[in-house]
């Protein structure tokens, strides 16, 4: 499934590796370098998932996450974090009624391109069930 992507680290190197592999992978995928910037690009096209850094400057990735999700509901949202810090705001998400997958930095391709097809496995699966239904 070619999903729109959009991938929010404030490392740039970072970000545009994320995103090279995934084209390379068949996915359109953007980086972004900060959240206001990937939330002013939602806007303008919905992302089908974002991949986001948890700790970032400015504001992180849950809030940014939380925001994404009011407007593109349909969005998938995956985490990435290497701070022990991120455990902290998860658990405020998660008893605000926010839950998001997480994976750890560092992340190999396979563990993210294994971790994308399970969303999309999901995601799917959700789609048929609506159908049935």
């Amino acid at each position: 499934m070619p999903w729109t992507t959009f991938i929010v680290d404030d490392e740039q190197v970072i970000a545009d590796t994320l995103s090279a592999i995934l084209k390379h992978h068949g996915y359109s995928a953007r980086a972004f370098y900060d959240a206001k910037s990937a939330l002013d690009a939602c806007l303008m096209a919905t992302p089908d998932l974002v991949i986001t850094d948890v700790m970032m400057p400015g504001m992180n990735g849950v809030d940014m996450a939380i925001r994404i999700k009011a407007l593109c509901p349909s969005c998938r949202i995956l985490l990435f974090s290497g701070q022990s810090s991120t455990a902290a705001v998860l658990e405020k998400a998660e008893r605000d009624g926010h839950v998001f997958d997480l994976l750890l930095k560092p992340v190999h391709p396979t563990d993210l391109l294994a971790k994308l097809d399970t969303i999309a496995h999901v995601a799917q699966e959700s789609i048929a069930e609506s159908k049935i239904a």
